[in-house]
Parts: C-alpha cells; sequence; structure tokens
C-alpha cells in the first residue's frame, strides 16, 4: 500500500514538473537535460570541437543536448543500460569501474577530453546517507579517471549527493584541479540533495 502511495505520489510531481513537460517539447529524453543546460550558461562549458566524455549517459539527454553544441567533435557516452542512438556520439555499454571499460574509452581518444560529464548514481536505497556515500564513490572514481584523460583547461561536471562524503569529494577536487565550484541547478527538485561539482584546469 506504501509503494502505491509513494509512486501515485511520484506521478503526480511528474504531471505538475514544468521540466517534465518542457523536455517533451524540446524532445530531451529527460528533465535532466536542463541541470546541465543550467551549468553551460553559468559556467561556459561547451564549444564547437571538443571531445567530450558522457558517464551515466542513459536515458541520453545530457549527450542530446551536448551534440547541438559540439559540432565537429567528438562525444563518447557510456552507461550500464543501452541506449537509443544519438547522432555524433560513440556509445559504449558497460560498468565505468571496470578496467576493461575504462581501457575502451582511451581506445575511442584521438586528443584529451575537454570535458567530462558525469550524472552517475546508484540505484537508490532510500537510506539518503548510504545513496550520499555511494554516489560520492562513483564521483571519486570518475575524477581519479579524468588525471589521465582530461585536457589542461579541460572541465569535470559531476552529480554529487550533500552528505558526510562532500568534503571529502570537494578536497578531491581540489587537489586535481586549480578551479572547484559546487552549484544546484534550479532544475534540481527542491527536496533532492543533489548537486554538482564544476572543476577546471587540471593541475
Amino acid at each position: 500500500m506504501k509503494k502505491n502511495k509513494i509512486s501515485k505520489n511520484w506521478i503526480n510531481k511528474q504531471h505538475r514538473d514544468i521540466y517534465v513537460r518542457q523536455s517533451k517539447v524540446d524532445g530531451y529524453r529527460a528533465r535532466s537535460a536542463y541541470k546541465l543546460i543550467e551549468i553551460n550558461e553559468k559556467f561556459k562549458i561547451f564549444k564547437g570541437g571538443m571531445t567530450v566524455l558522457d558517464i551515466g549517459a542513459a536515458p541520453g539527454s545530457w549527450s542530446q543536448y551536448v551534440s547541438k553544441i559540439v559540432k565537429n567533435g567528438k562525444i563518447i557516452c557510456l552507461d550500464l543500460k543501452e541506449m537509443k542512438k544519438i547522432e555524433n556520439t560513440i556509445q559504449i555499454k558497460g560498468d565505468f569501474t571496470e578496467l576493461e571499460i575504462q581501457k575502451k574509452i582511451k581506445e575511442n581518444l584521438t586528443n584529451k577530453i575537454d570535458v567530462i560529464i558525469s550524472d552517475m548514481a546508484v540505484n537508490t536505497t532510500g537510506i539518503k546517507d548510504i545513496d550520499s556515500i555511494q554516489t560520492g564513490e562513483l564521483c571519486k572514481e570518475a575524477m581519479n579517471f579524468s588525471k589521465d584523460v582530461i585536457s589542461i583547461n579541460g572541465f569535470f561536471v559531476s552529480k554529487i549527493f550533500m552528505g558526510s562524503t562532500f568534503n571529502e569529494i570537494v578536497a578531491l577536487g581540489k587537489k586535481i584541479f586549480k578551479e572547484v565550484r559546487v552549484f544546484k541547478p534550479k532544475s534540481s527538485r527542491k527536496d533532492s540533495k543533489e548537486s554538482f561539482i564544476i572543476c577546471k584546469k587540471i593541475r
């Protein structure tokens, strides 16, 4: 009974959500596109000719948005789930934390990566502290991976949850990058603990 009630609440929230409605109008696969749009408007990240890696890409709304801007560049998108094709992208299916998959990403590179974006999150347990820690580990894994592959003025953008590992993630960001900011887009739901860490210029 409780689960049905939660499902109904979620459905009602979706119907009322302006970003869900807007995503249908604009042809994006998910409302999360607007988070990246806001991040890009604030931090001026994307331009033509870039090499971009989108981790945790499914259903693909971030890659859809990036592919509109990054003309003549390269977009590699990766997820555990199969995704419908997106124009101008290379799709890899697999677990980012596996070395074999990280090797596959590197094999698809001809230049260093200009932007790494990550919307990775674990399947939520409903226990916010655990979800925050596990998603934080994914962010740290992506950040450490970026050290080998990102260009000198490259950007790293990742979802993080406010919680016990927040300071640890920011500290790691500052160790690897010269500029580190934390930003919560308006399109992030008010009751969500998510924010995004935006790092720039590798040390």
